[in-house]
């Protein structure tokens, strides 16, 4: 009896497979669908996609959206504006975010606990809470609407810090010790000896950062109000809403825009997804 149900167990049945397989090829269409549905509408006339919303067969297949996008509006400034403000955001992230998390995983000194505590304590609060007091920061520094406003705010972030020092603790210390033992100080242990054992970890905040950063809008929000500093994020958002000339129904133009959006950040990830963090990475010295 326990033989046959181990053989039962160890093989399972075809008809459950197949609902399996049935269950996740239906819950794929449904996230894929819309990403579908949106670009296949960017190929449409107006009045096409305002009369057959749900087609995935334009009745006329035209490029006028595209032709619009990058030849009657400011859609390439918010492009380049993304791309600068996106690089030097994760490049400030990959950066700061390493040294706080090593700074707090290896290093000694008084209020260590506490500046923990309230970095946990900023994960757990909303974003959209944080936004007057970011406000009125940026406009006591006197750098609200310009470029550095919508750079230096974003240029640490509590979640990278977190995941940087749980993976710095994860390094043997002993390593570290062999480089001071070489005449290494701190900085240099840090850049030269355990920066490079952190590539998994580096390689997951680059992406976040990344993501985040390209994806941003509320701190853009409230950063800037000047057309000539808009991302993607807030124009298309503006145009989305009817503004900038976009009028109610331009549905292939908006859709157009945000498909666009989405190419960098889709290439991104899908170049580094097997390198997503992968904490069993760090280097052990025997």
């Amino acid at each position: 009896m326990s033989e046959q149900n181990f053989a039962v167990g160890k093989k399972p049945s075809k008809a459950g497979t197949w609902i399996a397989l049935a269950i996740l090829v239906a819950l794929a269409l449904f996230y894929i669908f819309p990403f579908v549905l949106q670009v296949v509408s960017s190929f449409k006339t107006d009045q096409d996609a305002t009369n057959n919303p749900m087609s995935l067969t334009p009745s006329v297949w035209t490029t006028a959206a595209y032709e619009r996008l990058f030849q009657n509006s400011d859609y390439p400034r918010w492009f380049a504006n993304s791309v600068v403000v996106t690089l030097l955001v994760t490049a400030g992230r990959v950066f700061f975010n390493s040294l706080a998390g090593y700074a707090l995983a290896r290093l000694r000194f008084p209020g260590r606990k506490l500046v923990f505590i309230m970095l946990i304590g900023v994960m757990s609060v909303p974003g959209v809470v944080l936004l007057i007091p970011k406000f009125l920061v940026v406009n006591y520094l006197g750098i609200y609407d310009s470029f550095p406003a919508l750079v230096l705010p974003l240029l640490v972030d509590a979640a990278g810090v977190f995941i940087m020092k749980n993976f710095f603790e994860s390094i043997p210390p002993s390593v570290e010790e062999a480089a001071r033992i070489d005449g290494a100080g701190t900085f240099r242990t840090f850049w030269s000896v355990v920066l490079p054992m952190a590539v998994p970890a580096l390689v997951t905040i680059t992406i976040l950062s990344f993501q985040g950063s390209w994806n941003e809008y509320s701190h853009f929000i409230i950063a800037s109000q000047d057309p000539n500093l808009y991302t993607l994020t807030k124009g298309v958002g503006t145009l989305a809403s009817g503004g900038l000339g976009g009028k109610a129904n331009q549905y292939p133009l908006k859709l157009a825009a945000a498909a666009i959006m989405t190419v960098p950040v889709a290439i991104l990830f899908f170049v580094f997804q097997k390198r997503i963090m992968n904490t069993s990475a760090g280097a052990v010295k025997e």
